[in-house]
């Protein structure tokens, strides 16, 4: 999508606070697709670094594993399942070994992303159905009927996760421009909404799990009580990475973050042609 300011219209770049030139966005998060690429190729790359075993089974967990939610609060929920989508299928076609459901890996990623930027972007509740799904779909199977405390502590977790980073992000994304937003406050938000991402992919992939590796029931009911707290780890890190490019980016023209919905409303309140008295001669 090109966004293009009126040459023909004065004083438009102004009261919008636009540069001159034209600016070429993706849709819907209002960032260059080069961004995006970037942000894709980082994810890739992490999966080339050191992995992390996964507690109780016998897969593992890349770097890139903090990369993922990051791009839901940087890019929104569409960029930000693009960017995961892309650099997870990547990762998958040159680290193999961490593509622990096959071809459908890159899917984890991609509902972690879009989860996140949903909650970043003021749809939370969309984020919540996806993690209420993953409560269904649990108790399809008798394992997970079996070990119902899985998803009863887990679960949970994220749906109050949901709720929390909802609170914060409605309020950086209603702060005025005169006012900083608290690198505390920031951190909260990106904490919060990058563990209901974690959450919201889990609750498909731990159902692709049992089905095709049939884990058994007494499993499950240990990593109820290491999972929260894994993913609360990869969470942090994910914080940790986050805020400091949240806050340096768009000192530099990358709008990122509550920064691209800030430019957005901007654009939006820019009065068009109708809304502008006629000149008189």
């Amino acid at each position: 999508m090109r966004v293009n300011p009126s040459q023909n219209e004065p004083g438009l770049d102004a009261e919008a606070g636009l540069d001159d030139e034209q600016e070429t966005v993706f849709v819907g998060s209002g960032i260059h697709p080069a961004v995006i690429a970037v942000w894709a190729a980082i994810i890739a790359t992490g999966n080339l670094l050191p992995t992390i075993p996964i507690l109780g089974i016998s897969g593992t967990f890349t770097v890139s594993v903090a990369f993922v939610p990051l791009a839901g609060v940087l890019f929104g929920p569409v960029g930000g399942a693009v960017c995961a989508a892309v650099g997870s299928f990547i990762a998958q076609l040159i680290a193999p070994h961490t593509a622990w459901l096959g071809p459908a890996t890159f899917l984890v990623g991609t509902i972690n992303a879009a989860a996140v930027g949903l909650i970043t972007r003021g749809r939370w509740y969309v984020t919540a159905a996806i993690i209420g799904g993953g409560y269904g779909l649990w108790f399809l199977t008798p394992i997970g009927t079996d070990a119902a405390i899985f998803p009863f502590i887990f679960y949970t977790a994220g749906l109050l996760a949901t709720a929390a980073g909802a609170l914060v992000w409605r309020r950086l994304a209603t702060r005025t421009d005169s006012g900083a937003v608290p690198a505390a406050r920031m951190a909260t938000g990106v904490f919060f909404a990058a563990y209901a991402g974690f959450v919201s992919s889990a609750g498909i992939a731990n159902f692709a799990g049992i089905l095709l590796y049939d884990w058994p029931a007494t499993m499950w009911r240990g990593l109820a009580f290491v999972a929260p707290v894994e993913r609360a780890v990869f969470s942090l890190a994910a914080t940790l990475i986050g805020v400091p490019l949240l806050i340096a980016l768009p000192k530099i023209g990358v709008r990122v973050g509550t920064a691209a919905l800030h430019r957005t409303e901007s654009r939006a309140q820019v009065p068009g042609p109708e809304d502008r008295p006629e000149r008189t001669e």
